[in-house]
């Protein structure tokens, strides 16, 4: 069986031009700027305009910058894993609409994929292994969620913390004598959590009527302080397991790139591995959680403006419904 190592060939990333400060949202709900800042680090988040930034549109936004960065083709692209906690429809996969939308015609495979908020991580592993066997060539992974459509605006617990946006990743084989390649990973999850984030209507368990788009209980729902715990505890523990698989130490990481849930989680996480903030990308502060999107959005920005460069040691660790998370520590 043939091996390649995996290298990162491009980035994108797009956020719907809408702003949501938290001053807006204290006209809804008994918050204000200050409250939520100081619980979350979250100033403002993005909404989608429904039926125009839907998770597809989004991601052929972002799969067109990530395209032109690799330097490749739609039809390079032989497998589209698209991470998405609700797409655009719950039938054909979103990947699918967005194979079209790039204008493929390859016969691709579409595949979609909902581990919440770790879907990302999930799908990057996925698309590792896939290339390192040799099935595929040019995976492009995308992370992308329209929250807004099942949040509850009256709950202030909630309404403050998401927001919608989208982030591509394409993968490829390494050429020979590139550095670029995944150096360990873990997956994980934990159903015994499952209640403390969900959405229980939508779906085949619940359909939508009116008394419960009316009482709220459509939307999603959560006991924050569970998710927190179980979050910096995960996070933590899956990285510490990714430096010993890899045989390396937290000082020879030169960024992080967490998942951007709250502030105080990816801050608890840090100081829970004795690593520097400054070495820590975050931009929770302007987009607030956009679920499946915050990893690969905040590795592209960090990547643009060229705190990531080539050759340098990356590690990602997210969280998410289910309770699932995941780690990936990699060679850009």
């Amino acid at each position: 069986m043939a091996t390649h190592r995996t290298k990162i060939l491009g980035t994108g990333r797009y956020f719907p031009p809408r702003v949501l400060t938290n001053d807006e949202l204290s006209k809804r709900v008994d918050t204000n700027h200050q409250w939520i800042v100081e619980r979350t680090g979250i100033c403002e988040r993005r909404i989608a305009e429904p039926g125009v930034d839907i998770p597809s549109e989004m991601a052929m936004k972002a799969g067109k910058i990530a395209l032109a960065q690799a330097g490749l083709q739609p039809n390079d692209i032989d497998f589209i894993l698209f991470t998405t906690t609700m797409g655009d429809v719950p039938m054909p996969n979103t990947a699918s609409y967005l194979q079209v939308k790039l204008g493929i015609t390859n016969g691709c495979a579409c595949v979609d994929l909902n581990a919440a908020c770790t879907g990302w991580t999930y799908g990057f592993v996925m698309a590792d292994a896939l290339i390192k066997t040799g099935a595929y060539k040019n995976i492009m992974v995308v992370g992308a969620d329209m929250t807004s459509t099942f949040n509850n605006w009256d709950d202030r617990g909630v309404c403050i913390l998401f927001g919608d946006g989208c982030g591509v990743t394409i993968l490829g084989r390494a050429p020979e004598g590139e550095k670029s390649e995944v150096l360990a990973q873990i997956l994980g999850g934990d159903g015994t959590k499952a209640a403390h984030l969900t959405l229980q209507v939508g779906c085949s368990k619940q359909t939508y009527t009116a008394e419960n788009l009316k009482d709220g209980s459509a939307n999603i729902s959560m006991d924050g302080k569970e998710v927190f715990k179980a979050a910096v505890k995960t996070m933590a523990s899956h990285c510490e397991k990714v430096l010993k698989d890899a045989g390396l130490t937290l000082d020879q990481v030169d960024w992080f790139v967490p998942h951007q849930a709250n502030l105080r989680i990816i801050e608890a996480v840090g100081t829970r591995l004795n690593f520097p903030p400054e070495k820590t990308v975050v931009n929770v502060d302007k987009y607030a959680n956009t679920s499946s999107a915050t990893v690969p959005t905040a590795l592209d920005e960090a990547i643009r403006d060229g705190r990531i460069k080539r050759g340098q040691t990356i590690l990602v660790a997210a969280f998410g419904a289910g309770l699932t998370s995941g780690a990936t520590l990699f060679k850009y």
